[in-house]
């Protein structure tokens, strides 16, 4: 069973080293079965005989890798969904979900990273 399109596997394939992309495959199945995001509850579910802050600290660290760029990693993944689900002339609304952005002096807005 296959959790994730061919393209995304494929170009992940690509940008990972093989472990990386185990880890990050894991991570996707638990997130789809238990829906929770907390590197803790992740740590506690990460099926490796190791313990828990180990467990823990290695999610830390993958999540931390420098090559995890929005530019390397997801915008190709996105770029690919753009352009073979829509026609280049149809019209598309894209909204950002900000409730976990928090706020940075005053009013604005930045995201938490």
């Amino acid at each position: 069973m296959n959790l994730l399109p061919l393209f995304y596997t494929q170009h992940l394939k690509t940008q990972l080293k093989r472990a990386e992309f185990l880890i990050l495959f894991i991570l996707v199945v638990m997130l789809q079965q238990h829906r929770r995001v907390k590197l803790e509850e992740l740590a506690s579910q990460f099926p490796q005989k190791i313990l828990f802050e180990s467990r823990r600290k290695k999610l830390q660290r993958f999540l931390s890798l420098p090559h995890l760029t929005i530019e390397k990693i997801w915008w190709p993944l996105f770029t690919y969904w753009l352009t073979n689900s829509f026609a280049p002339t149809e019209v598309l609304y894209i909204a950002i979900d900000r409730t976990q952005w928090g706020l940075v002096k005053g009013n604005s807005c930045e995201p938490n990273l």
